[in-house]
This record gives C-alpha cells, structure tokens and sequence, in this order.
C-alpha cells in the first residue's frame, strides 16, 4: 500500500447515527470522531504490539489500523466472545466479513487465527492494502486511501465515485475512521 499524510485527507468525521455512541453528548462530526477514539484508547494498548507489528508488514498507518479496530469493535468492547458479531456475518477485533475471509481461503484450515490476534489484523490490513490499491486509479492518493477504507466496509464494487461513504455503514464510515486516525496519529500511533 502506499502511503499518504492522513492530515491531507478532508475529513467531515462521524455523522450522527456513529455520534450517538458518545452518552449524553451533544458532539458531531470530527470532534466526535476524537472522542470515540480517546475514549477506545485505553483498550487500544491491549492490541499496540499487534497493530504495530501488521503496520510493518503491509505498510498500513497504525492509526489507521487502531482507527478501523476503533470503528468496528471500540476497541474490543463490542466484539463478542466467539468472535463473531451479533449477525454471525464478521470476524474478529476488525471484524472481517465472512465473505470475504471465504474468497481469501483462509477460513477453515488456511492461516486463519484468533479474533485478536497479530495474525488476524495483519490479513484485515493485506485486505485494506488491496482495497487502496484497487481503487480508481485516476483518483489522488488520498481520496484512494479513502475510497480503500470505505471499500473495507462496504466492499469495493460499492465505491464508485469519491463521495465514498454513499453506501458505507451509516453513510460516515471512512469519514469517521479518518478522523479517528487524526486523534491516533497524535496519541502514538
């Protein structure tokens, strides 16, 4: 994946159905974003090793990656005991759709592990590695680098144009992980 400074990528941060997860708070957008993430900080350094470790070897920011594990379980708060989310659909502390970890030939006897492991962030991250890639090639950099963090959750053939949180979970989903990145790349990522 290539890499781009995160602060170049315009961010609106999270809208307001992602806001609401901040109890009675009147906060939106970007500043909610930076909340969300302080307030996963302290469950974050139970996975820094990790998050460092797949950072190096798909050259992902590690706040991108702590922002996605931010976004997708707060920070292993919402992940269930199994693994699984409450659908049965997504695996893991970055919660990986099932689907795509079947096209990947990595569940059921490939390399597949833990639900927070090393292992199992480093094969979310060579997935968003692919989605940045992937992405339109006539695009700029960072509108890839966010068009490829809309992709991983909404999946690629959803992101067609640079308004890429269209058809993202709550329509603010790689809005709300950039700006999470913003508060991760302050704080030691």
């Amino acid at each position: 994946a290539f890499r781009v400074n995160i602060k170049n990528i315009p961010t609106t941060g999270a809208g307001e159905t992602t806001s609401k997860q901040l109890w009675n708070s009147q906060l939106m957008g970007k500043p909610a974003s930076h909340a969300l993430a302080e307030d996963d900080a302290g469950r974050m350094k139970h996975y820094r090793r990790a998050i460092l470790r797949a950072a190096q070897k798909t050259q992902i920011d590690p706040a991108v990656i702590a922002a996605i594990i931010s976004r997708e379980t707060r920070g292993g708060s919402y992940l269930q005991p199994d693994g699984w989310n409450s659908q049965g659909a997504a695996f893991g502390i970055m919660q990986v759709e099932m689907i795509l970890l079947d096209h990947l030939h990595i569940w059921g006897g490939g390399t597949y592990s833990g639900k927070d492991s090393e292992e199992h962030i480093t094969q979310a991250c060579s997935l968003l590695a692919d989605f940045i890639e992937d992405m339109n090639p006539s695009w700029s950099p960072e509108q890839r680098y966010k068009g490829g963090i809309a992709a991983y959750n909404c999946g690629p053939a959803k992101v067609t144009s640079t308004d890429v949180d269209r058809n993202t979970e709550d329509g603010d989903y790689a809005n709300d992980v950039v700006a999470r990145v913003q508060w991760y790349k302050l704080h030691g990522y």
